[in-house]
């Protein structure tokens, strides 16, 4: 009787699992086998999308030298993230770091940044990039919470040689202030 009732038991089991188990594995593989030829023109790698490739010409090691200054700053632009995301990684001097990361959404077909610093600055941006130049904008605070914009421009001068600058602004663009220049050179041409 027991015999009776295990083997009742396991049959129930298998049937059950035959019911719920296959066509799961049946719906995964077909899954699987689909995804190659669902997938859109959009999902395209970054690295083949024109759109992707417009701040390359930042690329590469710099040493960064400000106007009016002696002093000199080293920077490092490099893609990562299958070169979805452009990254500046500088020193500034004195122990002053940071990073800037730029990507383009095909989303949205815009262009978003981050700027952080080792001293607690973040700012986000927005922006436009065509051959040889880049812009992006975004809002932050000053030191006593007024509201800021502030417009980050990337210039490419020549091979060897871009341009940033970074502006703020106090009264939302009417007039701007500059915060930094740097003139990038590259290490090794």
């Amino acid at each position: 009787m027991r015999q009776d009732i295990a083997v009742r038991g396991s049959r129930r089991f298998r049937s059950v699992l035959l019911m719920v188990v296959i066509p799961v594995i049946i719906g995964g593989w077909v899954s699987v086998a689909a995804s190659p030829s669902a997938v859109a023109a959009d999902d395209a790698p970054c690295s083949t999308k024109a759109e992707s490739r417009q701040l390359d010409f930042w690329l590469g090691d710099w040493v960064v030298k400000y106007p009016g200054r002696t002093a000199t700053a080293a920077s490092r632009v490099s893609l990562t993230l299958d070169k979805c995301l452009l990254t500046e990684n500088w020193e500034g001097g004195n122990g002053h770091r940071g990073e800037t990361m730029f990507a383009y959404s095909s989303d949205d077909q815009s262009w978003h940044g981050m700027f952080a610093d080792n001293e607690g600055r973040v700012h986000l941006f927005e922006g436009k990039v065509a051959p040889g130049a880049a812009e992006f904008t975004g809002p932050s605070r000053g030191p006593n919470g007024q509201a800021v914009l502030n417009r980050i421009k990337v210039v490419r001068i020549n091979a060897n040689k871009v341009e940033q600058s970074w502006e703020k602004s106090a009264d939302n663009g009417v007039t701007w202030t500059m915060e930094f220049q740097g003139e990038y050179s590259r290490k090794n041409p």
